[in-house]
């Protein structure tokens, strides 16, 4: 081999080994280090009726550089079809961009159901209740935490949104005292029922072959929307034939029925997943989500 070119080579892999290892996704997408992670429960979780199981599942905290915080958090639920979570897409780099305008982003990976209902939903209200009650720590505003969800992970977070408490006083676990009510919500092209327009995979795997009409109803979250249900934002393609757009339409009825806060973004196009979570139409709902949430007050005016 030539000797200059031999030096060449040499150098180059000096290079590759010195620098810095990248962490990748599922599809080489990059993950950003988590300012700090913390245990979502306490060694064991709920899966309903009493019962418990155990759970190393991790909070992946992002917090944005002090002088950009603008105080708000947003708990994120990637989809996937209550068989996996699409990170990839709806994960890592949302929270780069909620990061990016002043915003925590608390990444919850949901445990996934396989027909033990609940589950989901504990995991979400567990995420909310630990970000609250780690406020102070990680200097976010306790009144202004949301929860955004994508897809199934829409119908976790519609959930989340639809069924809360103010937390139990006196539980042994300081974390279970505190409210689990998110104060805004997110939806993008979200399952929300689980009647005829629901996506028929999430509600086998959620709710079981053949569920109850009151486990049905319980989770059909736009018939559990209430006075009480946090202002929310919601986008769907109007061409969505894997979740049908009425499942955000029927919820802002529900919204507007019971006069609460809601602002619904219909895009023409972009089916399900709105064009693979890229282009014009994806950057759209980002920025009118933004938007929205300055004139609701969760963040300023003038957010990065």
């Amino acid at each position: 081999m030539n000797r200059k070119l031999f030096a060449l080579l040499a150098v180059v892999a000096t290079l590759v080994l010195a620098a810095p290892p990248t962490v990748l996704g599922a599809d080489d997408t990059p993950k950003p280090t988590p300012t700090v992670q913390v245990s979502l429960w306490p060694g064991k979780a709920p899966v309903g009726d009493g019962a418990f199981e155990a759970s190393t599942n991790e909070l992946k905290v992002y917090l944005p550089p002090p002088d950009k915080a603008t105080g708000a958090a947003v708990v994120i639920c990637p989809g996937g079809g209550y068989i996996r979570h699409v990170v990839d897409r709806e994960g890592y780099p949302i929270a780069d961009w909620l990061n990016a305008h002043g915003i925590a982003a608390v990444l919850l990976q949901y445990r996934l159901p396989e027909g033990r209902s609940f589950v989901p939903l504990f995991d979400a209200q567990r995420a909310i209740r630990l970000t609250r009650a780690k406020a102070a720590e990680w200097k976010i505003d306790p009144r202004r935490i949301g929860i955004l969800g994508f897809s199934a992970g829409g119908h976790v977070a519609s959930t989340a949104g639809t069924h809360f408490d103010a937390g139990r006083a006196g539980d042994a676990d300081p974390v279970e005292r505190v409210s689990c009510r998110p104060d805004f919500i997110l939806l993008v092209y979200p399952v929300v029922t689980m009647g005829e327009q629901t996506h028929a995979l999430s509600k086998t795997k959620l709710l079981g072959e053949n569920p109850k009409p009151e486990l049905v109803r319980l989770f059909s979250n736009e018939t559990q929307v209430s006075d009480q249900t946090p202002p929310a934002f919601l986008t769907h393609a109007a061409n969505d034939t894997g979740v049908p757009p009425e499942n955000s339409r029927n919820f802002v009825a529900a919204m507007k029925a019971h006069h609460v806060p809601v602002e619904y973004l219909e895009l023409p196009s972009g089916g399900h997943g709105l064009n693979g979570c890229k282009g014009p139409l994806w950057e759209e709902w980002k920025a009118k989500s933004l938007l929205w949430l300055a004139a609701q007050k969760f963040i300023p005016a003038n957010a990065p």
